[in-house]
């Protein structure tokens, strides 16, 4: 069996879903209730756009696939299969590549996961959140602590091999030791990969709205730093690795997918309002000169972009910044510049405990990374935010609270070179 693609070449491919049952109040993506007459004619579209975008790149290899939204698992499975299918046909997929795909708990029959199984996804990441059921209220969540543990365990016999748990902590009101419960009996159902998530207030959601207006406490910063340690601590105990600030993995079960993100890998992102980055030296048909990648979103609503998407076709011109950002499902697309792709990828490295490799950075940039940035090594170095070993600069044990201290310097450092 091959093993997945993980040459620069290869793409991260994002699916997004914008469809759910009910919008919780804390989230602000771009998801929407109540549309679901637009799903058969959504999923053919998004289809339409896969095998586009597939034709235009070449057919470039895949190292993974996430569906993401919104709720994948609330589209009907015949659904999955096509998309499944477009992307198959339209991409270079290796036989053991990751494909995930995002599960609320409450569309996890043991049939309907094993014909998603059937269809190709071989990792699941259950939107777990929390397991008291009264924090699952003030989340606006559908389903129960019972429900939740149920979906993990329904999973694996599923015949999911690679299962992931997402967890919010933070809460308005939540102690630490209701965390710690959650934390443990998470752990009992034994996951081969956790998130973990600080709550985020964002505005315009109505949870913000809430809080703002006293009918919920404000979350307490302290006791979720208190909750993020606690996290650290047990599931290091429990046999889980730390690879990212908000992820934990046991041995090789770290998301390949999301690691394209945090190694500023090149990513293609289909579906309302997600979000692309394809550089040059990843994607051979991007020869812009003095260009150092393309970032670009789709158009955020569900009905323009179909509109959109249904009626483009690939360009016969090469996929260079000023021909994606003339496609109409592009919604805006910003062109980098050296120095700011050289931040993008200093910041998301960071975010890694492994930290920045410092031979990945001179062989993406041409520069060492001791020249490049040594006003902000130094200082993030005296203020103990971060610190070099083995070939790596890494955020330190007392940096990674801070680490927007450090992202800021280094950010600054970058805007200040040329190019």
């Amino acid at each position: 069996m091959a093993a997945p693609d993980t040459s620069p070449s290869a793409l991260a491919l994002y699916v997004h879903i914008p469809f759910c049952e009910t919008k919780c109040p804390y989230c602000d993506f771009n998801t929407y209730a109540g549309i679901e007459a637009l799903m058969p004619t959504y999923v053919d579209t998004l289809a339409h756009d896969i095998a586009e975008w597939g034709k235009w790149l070449g057919r470039p290899p895949l190292r993974s696939v996430f569906f993401g939204g919104g709720t994948p698992s609330y589209l009907p499975t015949r659904s999955l299969r096509l998309l499944m299918r477009a992307i198959t046909e339209a991409f270079d997929l290796p036989e053991d590549a990751e494909v995930t795909a995002e599960a609320n708990p409450g569309d996890t029959a043991r049939e309907r996961l094993q014909a998603m199984r059937r269809a190709g996804f071989n990792r699941i990441s259950i939107g777990v959140q929390s397991l008291d059921d009264d924090e699952l209220r003030l989340l606006g969540r559908r389903h129960n602590a019972e429900a939740a543990q149920a979906a993990v365990r329904t999973a694996r016999a599923a015949g999911f091999e690679r299962i992931n748990a997402d967890l919010i902590f933070g809460l308005p009101g939540q102690m630490v030791a209701s965390w710690e419960h959650t934390l443990a009996e998470t752990l009992a159902l034994e996951p081969d990969h956790l998130s973990a998530y600080a709550l985020t207030l964002e505005p315009g959601t109505p949870l913000d709205a809430d809080v703002r207006q006293g009918r919920v406490r404000e979350p307490d910063p302290d006791i979720a730093a208190e909750m993020y340690r606690l996290a650290g601590e047990m599931l290091a105990g429990a046999g889980y690795e730390q690879y990212e600030i908000s992820n934990w993995a046991k041995p090789a079960q770290h998301s390949a997918h999301n690691l394209a993100y945090w190694r500023s890998e090149p990513y293609l992102g289909v579906g309302p309002g997600a979000h692309s980055y394809l550089w040059s030296n990843g994607i051979p048909a991007l020869e812009d000169a003095g260009l150092w990648g393309t970032r670009f979103a789709t158009v955020r609503s569900p009905r323009q972009y179909i509109d959109a998407a249904r009626e483009w076709r690939a360009p016969a011109e090469p996929a260079s910044h000023d021909v994606i950002q003339r496609q109409p499902t592009i919604g805006e697309a910003e062109a980098l510049s050296r120095s700011e792709a050289m931040a993008d990828y200093v910041m998301m490295g960071l975010r890694l405990n492994e930290g920045l490799s410092e031979q990945a950075f001179g062989a993406r940039f041409g520069e060492l990374l001791e020249e490049a940035l040594a006003g902000a090594l130094r200082e993030c170095g005296e203020l103990g935010l971060v610190e070099r070993t083995e070939g790596y600069v890494r955020l330190t044990d007392a940096g990674r609270p801070l680490a927007n201290e450090a992202f800021e310097r280094f950010v600054s450092a970058c805007s200040a070179i040329a190019g």
